[in-house]
């Protein structure tokens, strides 16, 4: 009997490799055996297999089945490579011709069935970067995995469809009343498909009051910079922080791609027909652990809440209630926007280019800076409570900045303000200015640019940065804050059509970056 061979894929985070799947059937008693480092999950596909070829109309052979997948040191885990092992084994027993180099994925059910898996976009895109363009799908995933150029998929419902594609006989098969098999090339959707309905959307026109942390809202969309609100209950914070992602651009191809990849692998395995377009807003509660949002779990770790907000926003509200180790795991993803997470298993890495917006009451009780209503918190209390966000956190925050209450006036005026549709196209209009700006540096916005490039590349007149160099020398920033006030003070210049920050530009960044602390 000859060899059978398939492939699938392997997914080690976002990162697929292509796996071999060989199988050979000998000439012993029966059995089924799985080489190739397989986990727990997989070792259970050698029963599911069984069932699912013997209720198809196409038992496996009842000699012993060796299934081997290569490379043997790659761990392999999950149930996507159920569809490519029953191929391999049909192939040796001649039941089918072989599917020459089309990649499999897809679970399959005891009665025969092509079951969803997560993470067929990156599979399906592994594949095809590996020079493997046919790839075989259920057909839950088929729209999915249509989202990949030059993929050319083909879907099914259940395993006897396969093989009857694959050439066997049908008098044997137990077929559908119906077969809703296809088979297309993908096409990229066009740019701005899958996008939320603006009316839908949160509007800024809703906030009252508040023109400082409005103008902050707005720079912080302009230049993807990360955003500290702190004030009293009511006072907005959360609100404003939920229309951010309103204000910002749509995701180009390159993004949506990496934004529909990550959530193909950390959400469910439902059918996703089309790529994530708009920004992704992720707000885990303030009891949530380091593994579900900075990622990890059994086995090859998992994206959590902070790759799921790549490209777009992630909301800690109330952040001095989180775990200080949860906050401060956040420094590394801020610094490089990417997370990689080191397990026994295996190490995993994962994009993590999100803003960061954190919420913040000024003590326990909220009260601090509340007009006309006491605080009851200690000084002692004060600086515990909001000590919990660590220093070196707070310096990688560009803008901080604190939110008074609303004033009755500017609460019962019924005076809209600017819609976030006003406000977003000034921000697309500052974000093409970034890009023709950075478009040699290999960035796109200003919260990008390296150190090297904006004093190097991008330098300002000493006149312009006298306020800043006097803060620097005075102990009063970092070296770090001082590259950050630097990317603020290009926005606001974007804002505003300028060519280069002048001392008023880099005055306002400063203040907009010193702003709790003088609080």
């Amino acid at each position: 009997m000859p060899l059978g061979r398939t492939y699938g894929v392997a997914l080690v985070g976002l990162t697929g490799h292509v796996i071999e799947v060989e199988a050979d059937i000998g000439q012993t008693l029966p059995a089924f055996v799985l080489l190739g480092l397989p986990d727990a999950s997989l070792h259970e596909a050698k029963d599911r297999i069984r069932s699912a070829a013997q209720n198809s109309g196409i038992p496996l052979s009842r000699r012993k089945i060796t299934v081997n997948l290569i490379p043997a040191t790659l761990p392999k885990r999950g149930s996507s490579f159920d569809l490519a092992i029953v191929t391999a084994a049909l192939r040796a027993a001649g039941d089918i011709r072989s599917p020459g180099g089309t990649v499999f994925i897809a679970e399959l059910g005891l009665d025969g069935r092509l079951r969803p898996v997560r993470g067929v976009l990156p599979a399906v895109m592994a594949a095809v970067q590996a020079g493997h363009r046919e790839v075989v799908v259920a057909a839950a995933n088929a729209d999915e995995a249509r989202l990949v150029p030059g993929a050319h998929v083909n879907s099914y419902r259940t395993l006897s469809e396969v093989a009857l594609a694959l050439g066997a006989d049908p008098s044997t098969l137990v077929l559908p009343a119906e077969s809703d098999s296809a088979a297309t090339t993908a096409q990229l959707p066009a740019e701005g498909a899958d996008q939320e309905n603006p009316a839908e959307a949160p509007d800024m026109a809703d906030v009252a009051g508040q023109p400082d942390a409005r103008l902050a809202l707005e720079v912080a969309a302009a230049g993807a910079h990360h955003l500290l609100l702190t004030g009293p209950p009511g006072a907005g914070k959360t609100m404003l922080a939920e229309r951010l992602p309103g204000l910002l651009p749509s995701l180009d191809d390159s993004a949506a791609m990496e934004v529909t990849a990550v959530h193909s692998l950390g959400g469910t395995a439902a059918q996703r027909s089309s790529l994530v377009r708009r920004p992704p807003f992720e707000s885990p509660h303030h009891t949530a652990s380091a593994v579900s949002i900075i990622g990890g779990g059994s086995g090859i770790p998992r994206p959590g809440a902070a790759s799921r907000a790549h490209r777009g926003v992630l909301f800690l509200d109330e952040a001095p209630e989180y775990q200080r180790g949860v906050l401060d795991a956040l420094r590394q993803p801020l610094e490089n926007g990417r997370l990689v997470i080191q397990r026994a298993a295996g190490t995993a890495a994962y994009p993590a280019r999100f803003q960061l917006v954190l919420a913040a009451n000024p003590c326990p009780c909220g009260q601090a800076s509340g007009k006309g209503i006491d605080c009851t918190c200690t000084p002692l209390k004060r600086r515990q409570y909001f000590s919990r966000i660590s220093g070196p956190l707070l310096d990688r925050v560009d803008i901080q900045l604190s939110v008074p209450r609303v004033s009755l006036a500017e609460f019962s005026s019924g005076h809209r303000s600017e819609s976030t549709h006003a406000v977003a196209a000034r921000v697309q209009r500052a974000r093409n200015r970034q890009q023709q700006r950075l478009a040699g540096f290999g960035c796109t916005t200003n919260a990008e640019v390296s150190g090297r490039v904006l004093r190097n590349e991008l330098t300002l007149d000493r006149s312009a940065t006298k306020d800043l160099d006097l803060a620097l020398e005075r102990g009063t920033l970092t070296a770090r804050g001082y590259d950050r006030v630097l990317r603020l003070a290009w926005t606001l210049s974007d804002l505003q059509d300028g060519k280069r920050p002048d001392r008023d530009d880099v005055g306002r960044a400063l203040a907009f970056r010193q702003n709790v602390n003088a609080a």
